[in-house]
């Protein structure tokens, strides 16, 4: 696991503030200790500071502590990086005029970028993010993977732009002050726990998007998208479709199953995960090691659970399948009502903003848990984005809907709001506002159909929102447990291709993820393999809807809590002791009547534990 911070002046030095500006950057390096505190990972040049979060023991072979330094045609280049590059070594052959004095996927980049400059950046086969540092162009770049697996904040105020990979380290800075505008409310409320992409929530604080890199200079500021999703024709035949698929998962799992000790898998039982399992255990078994699977539940869950259309099914009779079939070294984990209640506030503290509720805070535990006995996971995420698994994809209604499918009314969120607080938003535009700037990046081919043209668009607003936001969960999470969690699934090759792969093919014969199904018959047992989807456990205990009830009951009574700017009271009491609805989602498949108490709890904490000021 790895990070950084800094900040870059365009018009001014460092030097004569030198004492200063090292005791700032080492308290924005400190924010951020989880993911990693090596020493002395820290560099000010005269008018920039870098500050590198390492633990090294996760690099293996590619340490590097301080910010990678080169002197290259007579000029300075520095930079740090987060993630991981799976195709270094290609890298590093085809770059062989360069004298490569390490193995790491820092001096790659920089060699690659002198070469080839910032087209070089759509090169790059990974999960990464980095600053890159051109000291005597005064030029510093940041630059985020393609789909956003690695997180990149920046604010530029002042003639400086502050940048880290958590917010925390932003809101370190004296510059930026933890503020929230009409906009950042509206993330919270109208879109939440999503996030536009680019947005950061804070006034003035923002995100490098998926596939952007952002240059600060004497000039100001530059941004440019790299690379994007893009409509193109698919001439494989299905048969050639179904190959090629195996073929592109089977080489993502093992690339990023490749140089890693200690590797496991997140197994839940459902088709995504064994998938990932299937391929990576019999992966690791060829070089003779152990592969460690982990499941999760809560405690007694299978007394309370409830099915329903977007949750049919318990996942240990699967898990059990998948054990037995592959002999992996297995853990069952279990996490309590308690645990998962008293974990909402430390989400809070990984993302920097209220998160997907106890969806966020059991992923965080079981992150912890699992650490115990791998460093490195590889889990089935992404796959329902890439492969269209979810009911906006194929249900009629959904595909007809003019807005974000998994938020298709914001009845249940402005039910418990103020009337002048809606207003002052003017949520429903805002909403709207932001659905119809995605539509606007969508290409299509000439021979799409409407049909195909709602499903193309479901699937582009899927890969660049609801995906973010899970993958935004599952690094937060594994990042706070200093684990190292890898998606196969969101692979550039692959989602690219199974992106323009007829809707025909993904859905043969009303099969929702038809072409992954197909693809691996005979590797994954039929019984996991034509399950029903059944998405990231929830617990249905009546035990943790009573925690969330008393301490939302505590909080709304409580005239200092910050909620009163924003909901009715008389609202959240009624609503409390409702009887709540655990099937009907108010974002995604997951996140209903109990969840939505959470999200109100995880607010108030956030609101006062990082001393919000609100500004409508």
């Amino acid at each position: 696991m790895s990070g950084f911070s800094g900040f870059f002046q365009t018009h001014s030095s460092f030097l004569n503030n030198y004492d200063y500006h090292y005791s700032l950057l080492d308290k924005m390096r400190r924010t951020q200790l989880h993911r990693g505190d090596a020493e002395d990972a820290m560099l000010l040049t005269a008018n920039c500071g870098l500050a590198h979060n390492h633990f090294s023991k996760n690099r293996f072979d590619k340490t590097v502590f301080l910010p990678l330094t080169r002197k290259l045609y007579g000029k300075n280049y520095h930079i740090v990086f987060a993630g991981e590059l799976y195709n270094t070594n290609e890298l590093a052959k085809e770059l062989n005029t360069f004298t490569f004095e390490t193995n790491t996927d820092e001096e790659a980049i920089l060699y690659g970028f002198l070469h080839y400059g910032t087209e070089f950046f759509k090169r790059l086969d990974g999960v990464f993010s980095f600053a890159l540092l051109d000291e005597d162009s005064q030029r510093l770049y940041l630059v985020r993977d393609s789909f956003g697996c690695k997180p990149l904040f920046y604010a530029y105020l002042d003639e400086t732009l502050i940048f880290a990979t958590e917010l925390k380290a932003i809101l370190t800075h004296p510059y930026v002050k933890p503020v929230l505008s009409k906009s950042g409310l509206n993330e919270i409320f109208s879109l939440g726990p999503a996030r536009s992409l680019g947005n950061g929530v804070f006034e003035n604080v923002h995100e490098v998007k998926p596939g952007e890199w952002v240059c600060a200079s004497p000039y100001g500021l530059y941004k440019e998208i790299y690379w994007r999703m893009k409509a193109k024709p698919h001439e494989d035949s299905y048969e050639e479709t179904i190959s090629k698929t195996t073929e592109m998962v089977t080489k993502a799992v093992h690339k990023q199953s490749t140089h890693s000790d200690s590797i496991g898998a997140l197994l839940s039982g459902g088709i995504d995960s064994s998938v990932v399992t299937a391929v990576g255990s019999k992966f690791i078994r060829t070089r003779g090691e152990n592969f460690k699977t982990f499941s999760f539940d809560y405690t007694d869950n299978k007394q309370f659970f409830q099915s329903n259309s977007f949750q049919p099914s318990l996942d240990r009779p699967y898990v059990d399948i998948m054990v037995k079939a592959l002999d992996t070294d297995h853990v069952y984990l279990e996490c309590t009502q308690e645990t998962l209640f008293e974990g909402l506030k430390a989400s809070v503290l990984a993302h920097d903003l209220p998160a997907m509720a106890d969806v966020d805070s059991s992923l965080l535990y079981f992150c912890k848990q699992v650490k115990k006995e791998a460093d490195v996971v590889l889990t089935g995420e992404c796959a329902d984005e890439v492969f269209g698994g979810y009911p906006w994809f194929h249900r009629e209604n959904l595909l007809k809907l003019d807005t974000f499918p998994w938020t298709s009314t914001l009845t249940p969120r402005t039910n418990l709001l103020k009337n002048d607080f809606i207003d002052a938003l003017n949520m429903k535009d805002y909403v709207q506002n932001a659905y119809h700037k995605t539509l606007q990046a969508i290409d299509y081919l000439p021979s799409e159909n409407d049909d195909s043209k709602a499903k193309r668009r479901n699937g582009y607003l899927s890969l660049y929102w609801f995906m973010v936001t899970l993958l935004n969960r599952m690094e937060r999470c594994s990042a706070q447990a200093d684990l190292t969690a890898r998606v196969p699934f969101a692979d550039r090759t692959l989602a690219e291709y199974i992106y323009n792969a007829p809707w025909d093919m993904k859905l043969r014969g009303g099969v929702v993820k038809n072409l992954l199904r197909e693809g691996f018959r005979g590797i994954v047992p039929d019984e996991v393999l034509f399950r029903k989807k059944s998405p990231y456990p929830k617990t249905y205990h009546p035990a943790y809807e009573e925690l969330l009830q008393n301490s939302l009951r505590e909080i709304i009574t409580d005239p200092s809590s910050p909620l009163h700017n924003f909901v009715e009271k008389d609202a959240v009491l009624s609503f409390i002791d409702a009887k709540k609805d655990l099937g009907t989602p108010w974002y995604g498949q997951l996140m209903a009547g109990p969840q939505m108490m959470a999200y109100l709890i995880q607010i108030d904490f956030w609101i006062n534990e990082y001393n919000i000021k609100l500004s409508l």
